[in-house]
């Protein structure tokens, strides 16, 4: 898939206040500091349309992006915030649940993991609800730069068999990124566009 367009549409904290179009979504979550902007800007080719920044918790809305006229891509706020206050982050985890439960154009939720570190209680955590709620997700391991391939393979590893002991009867779908040499763009790009193509758009309708 060739980006063409990329244009933001809106930013809120409120479910029932994204777009109303029937188009796929396909959201993008993580950890702070995950590398999230860095990689939507990869994917779209372009270099601010997602505010990058040294602090962690930057992304604090819900915000939509229409690529090529025909699909959302949805930039959200990462989980485990290292740096805001308790009611901050329940306000942040409340919205954030409301999107996954109640949205019903989202198509799939592509959760964001920092490939430099063994597997996180806090990723397990989320990928595990995210199961339990049979909401489609992939995984994005990020930064893959940072580390040998030995290692990629090693920590992709550790996943797999965590998820395993969790009841997991195989790794979840994954790619292996990094936005500084835009490995693995061409491979998300291409499935966002097959599941456009095998998808009836008449369910969100």
């Amino acid at each position: 898939m060739k980006v063409n367009t990329a244009d933001f549409i809106i930013s809120n904290s409120d479910v029932s206040k994204c777009p109303k179009e029937p188009l796929p979504e396909y959201s993008f979550i993580g950890r702070s500091n995950v590398g999230k902007s860095s990689l939507i800007n990869m994917l779209t080719g372009r270099n601010s349309l997602a505010k990058t920044s040294g602090k962690p918790g930057k992304t604090q809305l819900i915000n939509h992006f229409k690529i090529n006229g025909n699909w959302f891509l949805v930039d959200l706020p990462g989980y485990g915030y290292a740096k805001v206050s308790k009611k901050t982050k329940a306000t942040f985890q409340k919205f954030i649940t409301n999107y996954f439960e109640k949205r019903e154009q989202l198509v799939c939720a592509f959760v964001l993991i920092d490939i430099r570190h063994d597997a996180q209680k806090i990723d397990l955590e989320f990928i595990n609800y995210l199961g339990e709620r049979e909401i489609p997700f992939c995984i994005i391991f990020t930064k893959a730069d940072k580390i040998s391939p030995r290692k990629i393979d090693e920590h992709v590893e550790s996943y797999r068999q965590q998820l395993i002991e969790n009841d997991w009867e195989e790794m979840p779908k994954h790619f292996v990124t990094s936005s500084t040499h835009a490995t693995g763009r061409e491979e998300l790009l291409n499935y966002i566009d097959e599941v456009n193509k095998n998808m009836n758009l008449q369910s969100f309708s």
